[in-house]
């Protein structure tokens, strides 16, 4: 497991005013990296859809997966694309999930539609000669299949994401522990073959987002979504988890990496599953990471 510290302090840990340099070169398997301010996290991870669409050109389409949750380092990268005047014409984009209402995902003009937040806070900000072909970018809101075969077409340099408290990325949430599953979860080996699929949501994430995106209103957060697999993530050359510290509590954020960096994958955990993964990487907000202290309110 590498560590690499982003912050400022130490004279042997980059200054915030130092250029961003590429990462040491790590073993392969679980690399952290922990920010000291704010403003670092998010333009580190914003610095991410800058270093995949850099390498996209005609003969090599190249494209991040992004998240929603966190959406902070959005209109950070739209200002570094129009700063820099990165044309995105051969640059692409998936989407990780959608809700979904009545048996179809919802329409933009939902009010947590995540397709309407990636475009609001990011793709329309762009400066229109350097925008993204709209055929570049990808929301599992149509033909699953399509979306999911676009990953071998594609090259998918990153797949980002946060961390639920029920401890899942994108909406890869644990199996209801029903039927089959009653007494034991599947293997590891089994859930990494679930892909692009629509999911009936855990509780403890519709709970999630009414407390991070909904104000606390419960009923305004659908029950079901759309979202990307197992399968497209093994795909993706690396995973990149953000923890900025309000997703997750600060035992989760430490039970993932330390089941990751000793090989315990549980699809109870599905978090854990990356341990599995050839280029994972933790980031985390050092204020965010919080004590594992007893502390009655």
């Amino acid at each position: 497991m590498g560590l690499h510290n982003s912050g400022s302090g130490d004279p042997g840990r980059r200054r915030p005013f130092d250029p961003p340099g590429p990462a040491p070169a790590f073993p392969t398997g679980l690399h952290l990296r922990i920010y000291d301010t704010v403003e670092e996290f998010y333009c580190a991870e914003a610095l991410e859809y800058i270093e995949a669409w850099k390498q996209a050109t005609p003969d090599n389409p190249i494209g991040i997966c992004g998240p929603i949750g966190p959406t902070e380092q959005l209109p950070l990268v739209t200002q570094i694309v129009n700063a820099i005047g990165l044309k995105l014409t051969h640059a692409h984009f998936w989407g990780m999930d959608e809700w979904v209402l009545d048996g179809r995902p919802v329409g933009e003009d939902h009010p947590l539609s995540f397709a309407r937040c990636d475009r609001e806070l990011c793709f329309n900000r762009i400066a229109r000669p350097l925008r993204m072909p709209l055929e570049n970018i990808h929301f599992p809101t149509g033909d699953l299949k399509a979306y999911s075969a676009s990953f071998d077409a594609i090259g998918c340099a990153i797949m980002q994401g946060g961390q639920g408290e029920i401890k899942h990325w994108a909406f890869n949430d644990p199996l209801p522990r029903t039927g089959r599953y009653k007494d034991n979860p599947p293997s590891s080996e089994e859930y990494r073959r679930l892909d692009a699929r629509r999911v009936r949501l855990h509780p403890v994430t519709i709970m999630q987002n009414a407390r991070t995106s909904g104000g606390g209103n419960v009923v305004l957060v659908p029950t079901e979504a759309m979202t990307v697999g197992p399968v497209e993530t093994w795909k993706a050359k690396k995973v990149s988890i953000w923890h900025p510290g309000h997703h997750d509590n600060p035992f989760g954020l430490r039970l993932t990496a330390l089941m990751i960096s000793k090989r315990i994958p549980d699809s109870a955990v599905p978090m854990s599953l990356l341990a599995d993964h050839p280029n994972a990487q933790f980031n985390y907000l050092r204020s965010g990471i919080g004590s594992v202290t007893v502390e009655m309110h």
